[in-house]
């Protein structure tokens, strides 16, 4: 068994798609329309969907946005310095909602970014700590 994907609805994937490629660097993989049930996913990462877990974003064409809940937490996504991705996110119009530091009770460095959505995102700064 291994963990293929986690998905995210999403309230306007044009938008979505911008910030996961263009702010994030990730890859389009695949995107399919279903005019039956007036949705499409597209599946969005930083490699293959049969080497890596991927994103997928799903847009119910009916539903422009979403109460996200309080159960939900984050994605995450290891970085070599975290303040320079938070920078680089900023530089592209991204928003960042907790500046890179150590995490509170521990030594590894977090910072954290939203998506267009409200997603929240955890760049966890690589060899900064224990992992968790």
């Amino acid at each position: 068994m291994r963990l293929l994907h986690t998905m995210l609805r999403v309230g306007d994937l044009d938008r979505s798609l911008a910030f996961y490629q263009d702010v994030l660097g990730m890859r389009l993989l695949r995107k399919e329309d279903y005019p039956s049930g007036k949705f499409t996913l597209a599946f969005v990462g930083y490699g293959s969907e049969t080497d890596h877990t991927v994103l997928e974003l799903t847009h119910n064409w009916d539903t422009a946005a979403y109460d996200l809940g309080n159960a939900y937490g984050h994605i995450a996504i290891e970085v070599d310095d975290a303040a320079a991705a938070c920078d680089a996110v900023r530089a592209k119009g991204g928003k960042v909602v907790r500046e890179a530091g150590p995490m509170m009770h521990g030594s590894t460095v977090i910072a954290f970014v939203e998506d267009p959505d409200g997603y929240k995102i955890e760049f966890i700064q690589k060899n900064s700590g224990s992992s968790h």
